[in-house]
């Protein structure tokens, strides 16, 4: 009986879900409490440029081979972290617009997004302390 339990244990931790492991983050003048996938895809696509109340939102990312923003690019925007650098890259080259702000290091992403009005990024939910607010996606 106690090796299905311990069975069951491993089965159910193996299942944690992605939203569990990391989280969308803001700063905390952000009035945001929740938003839908297609806008969050907008945000880090650099098309939705503003926060519902008229303040600019600031984007900010881990470079491309960071675990972290692999799996917030597939799990989050559906898209592959090159996807995303490509409609960076057409903007900033086509003068259109910007790309995402990169940043090196999950503390540098927390304090960033912190201290930067407007801004959003994503943590490791190890990281994420009351600096920053949770974006629940919808």
């Amino acid at each position: 009986m106690s090796i299905f339990l311990l069975l069951y244990f491993l089965v159910a931790k193996i299942e944690v879900k992605a939203e569990e492991l990391y989280a969308s983050v803001t700063n905390r003048d952000v009035k945001e409490k929740s938003i839908s996938v297609n806008s969050l895809r907008s945000i880090f696509s650099m098309h939705k440029k503003t926060w519902s109340d008229g303040a600019k939102i600031r984007v900010f990312v881990l470079p491309d081979d960071d675990l972290l923003h692999q799996r917030f690019s597939k799990e989050k925007l559906n898209v592959f972290p090159y996807q995303l650098r490509s409609t960076w890259d057409r903007l900033i080259f086509s003068g259109t617009g910007q790309g995402a702000i990169q940043v090196n290091s999950n503390e540098e992403m927390l304090a960033r997004v912190a201290n930067t009005p407007g801004a959003i990024g994503y943590l490791w939910t190890a990281d994420i302390n009351e600096n920053v607010n949770v974006l629940e996606i919808e």
